[in-house]
């Protein structure tokens, strides 16, 4: 099965606390990659995607860390410039190489949770780990993902991290990296049916949230059930200008809504970037088609894995 790491020039690595429930993931593109990103969330926690607009100066990026614990995790991306900085690679500025490294986190937090970490020594630790080969599931910025939070986290299942990856019949491959911490459940597009999600509470069958949703009678959905976002990075050999990798990123957003239910909610820091890493030829139409296709295919062996389902 093709993954990620099987698109020229990626490099996936993980860093997972030993006890708390959280970690960070660097995707490293050491060659530069163009890139482009799409937020469709309205509770995102980014850095540096100001600078993936097609109007701005930074043409390439050297990697994009994804990170456990909230707003405090965005500094796991320090460690991701040190370790690069060490290794010569950066964006030449006046004989300064400065490495150009987005990020975005989830929200994996609990009361007894330590905000020290993720720590930067994780982000750098990512990137000391990367490699074409990855681990799946609850490690990384995975460890502390959950699906299925719209009765809290007793009723809720495992989210994880994954990865899926396509070859077109040009020759020219589509992959997606997926962290998956959803308010609500993880859906088949192909049939509609509920792959994993909220229980009920004896926990021998699904609760179904676009239904109990609908059957809400109070005012507003208590946000405190659950802090959620799905990131995903897709990368693509075709060869891509920034305004065509933005809106590359925007069409694999359409993966996350057809296999999360509810998706891009107030409550969501839903969040994809594309990356586009080598010089082959491809249509832009197909190339986000397949991306959307890839970010479901990955967002769904995601909870399989994390929740050993078949």
């Amino acid at each position: 099965m093709l993954r990620i790491t099987d698109i020229s020039g990626i490099e996936v690595g993980h860093a997972t606390h030993p006890v708390e429930n959280t970690g960070c993931t660097a995707v490293l593109c050491k060659d530069g990659a163009v890139a482009g990103v799409d937020i469709r969330g309205s509770a995102p926690g980014t850095r540096e995607t100001e600078l993936l607009k097609p109007t701005r100066l930074i043409r390439e990026i050297h990697g994009i860390m994804l990170s456990g614990g909230s707003a405090f995790g965005l500094r796991t991306a320090d460690g991701a410039m040190q370790y690069l900085s060490e290794h010569g690679i950066g964006y030449n500025a006046r004989g300064n190489l400065i490495p150009i490294i987005p990020a975005a986190i989830i929200f994996d937090l609990g009361p007894d949770r330590d905000m020290a970490f993720p720590s930067v020594a994780m982000g750098y630790e990512a990137c000391k780990n990367a490699s074409v080969d990855f681990d799946e599931g609850l490690i990384g910025a995975g460890k502390g993902a959950g699906i299925g939070k719209i009765f809290g986290r007793e009723q809720a299942m495992a989210g994880g991290i994954a990865s899926a990856a396509i070859e077109l019949g040009n020759g020219a491959r589509v992959g997606a990296l997926a962290v998956v911490n959803a308010l609500g459940d993880i859906i088949d597009p192909e049939n509609g049916s509920i792959i994993a999600g909220a229980r009920t509470k004896d926990k021998q069958d699904f609760a179904d949230t676009y239904q109990s949703l609908l059957a809400f009678s109070g005012p507003t959905l208590d946000s405190g059930k659950g802090m959620n976002t799905t990131l995903a990075v897709v990368a693509t050999d075709a060869k891509f200008n920034k305004e065509e990798i933005n809106k590359i990123a925007q069409m694999a957003q359409n993966g996350i809504s057809r296999s999360t239910r509810p998706a891009h909610t107030m409550h969501d820091g839903d969040v994809v970037f594309a990356l586009s890493t080598s010089d082959k030829q491809a249509d832009i139409n197909i190339v986000g088609e397949a991306a959307a296709y890839m970010v479901s295919a990955a967002i769904i062996r995601a909870v399989k894995i994390a929740n050993n389902l078949p």
